[in-house]
């Protein structure tokens, strides 16, 4: 067992990596699976949820709000009891890191009749929430946070109507957020997108039966019909199989299946991205689970890439990959850059400057910029001291780099990866 209670953890160079892998369960799935089920009228059993921290503040804030919820495993158990049994919490909810918990919370919050106090940690207290307290304002909830911008917050819900609001970004958080409030809004809602995001809560919306459809970028949703129970498996997550592709494509040699992965397609962006610039990867569909999420298996295979360009309507649908997307580029052939991810300097860090430092840590020439970075290549990692920032996809992304560096690397804080990826560690050979 790999002891991360340490400060640092050891990545050696990797030989060819073989063989059919699993990956965690999908992080976002597991939050909007739970949150579903504690406003439906019936007892849900969600299989194979992600017992990592982010999700289990979900359960924990679910539970503040008088959910009964019972785990087993990696099996979830929620008898719910509709919206109307959810009750004023006793306490502050705490969202620990996750940012998809106090924003999507945040919509289910609105519509409640009565005050909820939200806080998260160190990080998640310096993350804005703005963008969502605005439009669910509009709806008719109240909201006070620090500086009227950053958590703790306090929801004071009410009986929301329904509006029609366009996103000032593509995002899944805010998107998730209206339309979980406009399940107890009066009329429609309609909110228009600037460019598709995930699309994890529409699919789940439509399964289970509710009022929702999509024309072009606009989704349309009228509240008020009851969510039915139900049961589920939740699929690997494809930002975790980001990590093992990366690396397969990365090891000469390698040639991988990652099998029972999520592949929504509005999860690929980066294996599109990765395709397009040469990776040899095929998908081996299986269909879709009980909540219109598709899943299949990814075979990968070691390969020798081109550079890309990247921006506008593509980064939300690979905006958690961006970091190994820069360590894929600095093994490719010619100019990759990175436009339009403002977004990334308001993440667990300023994943931006984060890739910057740790590019340089590992001798790698890097251009940043305010909005993304240029990366000329190929070069070659070395190994180096990495400094995540307590951010885990800037920890992994560099352990996967590291497989392919000259001399051994050191990762400082290995235990921030365990918001998103239990056995993370173990499965690159950290010591």
């Amino acid at each position: 067992m790999t002891d991360t209670a340490k400060d640092f953890i050891t990545i050696n160079p990797s030989g060819a990596i073989t063989g059919e892998f699993s990956v965690p369960p999908d992080k976002s799935v597991s939050h909007r699976a739970a949150m579903l089920a504690a406003l439906a009228e019936g007892t849900s059993v969600i299989d194979n949820y992600l017992m990592s921290g982010d999700c289990i503040s979900t359960l924990e804030c679910l539970k503040g709000l008088g959910a009964d919820i019972q785990t087993d495993g990696n099996r979830v158990t929620i008898k719910g009891r509709g919206r109307e049994s959810l009750r004023e919490p006793s306490d502050v909810l705490d969202a620990g890191n996750s940012g998809t918990t106090i924003r999507l919370l945040s919509g289910i919050l609105a519509s409640l009749p009565f005050t909820t106090f939200i806080t998260g940690d160190g990080s998640l207290r310096k993350r804005p929430v703005k963008r969502v307290m605005t439009p669910l304002t509009l709806m008719g909830a109240q909201f006070l946070a620090r500086q009227d911008v950053f958590p703790p917050m306090a929801v004071k819900g009410t009986r929301l109507k329904g509006i029609e609001y366009t996103l000032p970004v593509a995002s899944a958080q805010i998107k998730s957020a209206i339309l979980l409030a406009a399940l107890g809004a009066d009329g429609e809602t309609a909110i228009h997108e600037p460019a598709e995001s995930r699309d994890h809560t529409e699919r789940m919306f439509r399964a289970l039966g509710q009022d929702i459809r999509k024309e072009g970028n606009t989704i349309r949703i009228k509240g008020g019909t009851p969510i039915p129970s139900f049961s589920t498996r939740i699929p690997g997550d494809v930002s975790s199989a980001s990590f093992l592709i990366t690396a397969a494509i990365m090891v000469p040699g390698s040639h991988i299946t990652i099998n029972n992965v999520g592949i929504n397609p509005t999860r690929m962006g980066f294996v599109d991205t990765l395709i397009k610039m040469g990776a040899d990867i095929t998908i081996h569909s299986k269909g879709e689970n009980t909540l219109g999420e598709p899943e299949g298996d990814i075979e990968v295979k070691h390969s020798s890439l081109n550079a890309v360009e990247t921006g506008g309507s593509d980064i939300p649908l690979l905006i958690d990959e961006i970091p190994l997307l820069a360590v894929i580029a600095a093994g490719a052939e010619g100019k990759t850059t990175v436009r339009d991810a403002a977004e990334l300097r308001i993440k667990e860090s300023d994943r931006i400057a984060a890739i910057a430092e740790n590019m340089a840590a590992m001798g790698i020439k890097m251009e940043e910029h305010k909005e993304g970075f240029s990366i000329e290549g190929p070069q070659k990692f070395q190994g180096g001291t990495i400094n995540p920032h307590s951010d885990h996809r800037i920890a992994m992304a560099f352990a996967i780099a590291a497989l392919t560096a000259s001399t051994p690397t050191k990762i400082t804080d290995p235990n921030c990866t365990k918001i998103s990826f239990p056995g993370f560690w173990e499965m690159v050979g950290g010591k």
